[in-house]
């Protein structure tokens, strides 16, 4: 009785210690873009949260207890960084008492490190809005920062778990296959968006309008993340008779009045573009997020 006992007890050690050896690593991704790339490359050796939706401004989230949850048992966590999250993120992770996470740590990465950032600022002066001193955090929309996000997040996953660095390694392969072929696919479809003048009604799109040879002639709003005021409107109207542009576009998380008081105006299209994975019913994972992306572009286009 003894002996099968022990039996029993040496063999639910062992079974505990295998299942804590394979467990899934917590990945922690402060938006959803990052949260389906690291679905991507991480597979089934990583579980991967998402802080925020496609219908949230990342920009202004709650650094609500239950992130902090997540936070607290994360064993990567990624952002994309350039103050994007600087409103939550910090307060997060110091509430989150999880050292192996902090800034300067191998278990915090950002996107923003490993791309070429637009829109870098000459001045720093907060009376003109919502400026980052690092640059447009808004790098996303380029499928090639995709992908150059993508091989240092593999390395980085590698150096968090290296028992599965060969796994990694993989999906990061078979990934970068797959989307380069997209790319050209999505490359040659936009061919005709090349020089389009557009509106933005926020500079969410710098990186999308540097990839596809979009003309941005202006924003809507006159300082970055201030809704812009009946004046501020009526001179970008004035602005459009005088220089016309093709369409306005927005992303899905923002509110649609100034938009669409525009593109009534001046008879043009408003353009809601999913921004982020989830920001539209075809836009589940990167690849939709980009396919739908230039199909809207196309269909205002027309």
């Amino acid at each position: 009785m003894l002996r099968t006992l022990l039996l029993r007890l040496v063999a639910l050690v062992l079974f505990t210690s295998a299942g804590a050896a394979s467990a899934a690593l917590n990945v922690f991704a402060t938006v959803p873009e990052w949260a389906a790339l690291a679905k991507e490359i991480g597979g089934d050796q990583a579980t991967v949260f998402a802080a925020t939706t496609a219908l949230q401004d990342p920009h202004r989230i709650e650094a609500r207890p239950s992130l902090i949850a997540r936070a607290r048992s994360a064993g990567l966590v990624v952002a994309t960084g350039a103050e994007l999250e600087i409103g939550w993120l910090p307060m997060v992770l110091r509430e989150s008492g999880n050292a192996a996470v902090q800034p300067g740590q191998p278990g915090y990465f950002e996107a923003a490190t490993v791309v070429r950032m637009l829109e870098v600022p000459t001045r720093l002066d907060r009376a003109d809005g919502d400026v980052h001193p690092a640059g447009n955090p808004h790098l996303q929309l380029d499928p090639r920062n995709i992908l150059r996000v993508g091989e240092a997040l593999a390395a980085r996953l590698a150096q968090v778990d290296p028992a599965h660095a060969e796994v990694y390694k993989a999906n990061l392969a078979r990934f970068g296959e797959r989307w380069r072929a997209a790319q050209a696919r999505w490359e040659q479809a936009a061919a005709p968006l090349r020089g389009v003048p557009v509106w933005v009604q926020h500079r969410a799109f710098p990186y999308l309008s540097a990839w596809l040879g979009l003309k941005e002639v202006g924003a809507l709003e006159a300082k970055p993340g201030v809704e812009p005021g009946s004046a501020q409107l009526a001179d970008v109207l004035a602005r459009q008779k005088a220089m016309p542009a093709r369409m306005v576009l927005r992303p899905a998380y923002a509110r649609a009045t100034a938009s669409d008081w525009l593109a009534e105006r001046a008879g043009i299209p408003a353009v809601v573009l999913p921004f982020t994975v989830g920001g539209s019913a075809e836009a589940q994972d990167l690849f939709g997020l980009f396919d739908d992306t230039v199909r809207r572009l196309l269909a205002a286009l027309k």
